[in-house]
């Protein structure tokens, strides 16, 4: 399976301004430039959307883990958080909100870590991971 999606970006770094597209058209010419990444200017940006790839990754991966366990989760509320330092992804901070009937603490800690571990966006970054997970 291949999935694709394209950036045209114009002008310079700092001035210049990009839009964004997807396969699926879910980003269809979305804007982004210097301000949307770097500041709060309106649009989008690449970090954004790797913290986006990574709290759906982890969510499916969880759900898979725990479907291997007998459990099926009512929700996985996930938040990711990618953190750019001096032109770098340095970090991935997943925290975990989980409502999983029957579980106990330490069977939903092992699943948690195991879908950190190997979800495919996980394993495609390189910079640490973080996770904080708790049932509710």
């Amino acid at each position: 399976m291949k999935r694709k999606a394209t950036a045209i970006w114009k002008g310079s770094g700092k001035e210049g301004k990009g839009t964004l597209s997807t396969q699926s058209s879910t980003l269809n010419n979305v804007q982004y430039s210097y301000k949307s990444r770097f500041e709060e200017g309106a649009g989008t940006n690449p970090e954004e959307l790797i913290a986006a790839a990574h709290a759906g990754c982890f969510a499916m991966k969880l759900s898979f883990v725990l479907a291997g366990s007998g459990f099926t989760p009512d929700a996985l509320d996930v938040t990711a958080v990618v953190t750019l330092d001096n032109g770098s992804v340095t970090e991935s901070s997943l925290q975990l909100k989980a409502k999983i009937p029957g579980i106990s603490p330490e069977k939903f800690g092992e699943a948690a870590e195991d879908a950190k571990l190997n979800c495919p966006i996980s394993k495609l970054l390189n910079c640490s991971i973080t996770l904080e997970a708790s049932l509710v």
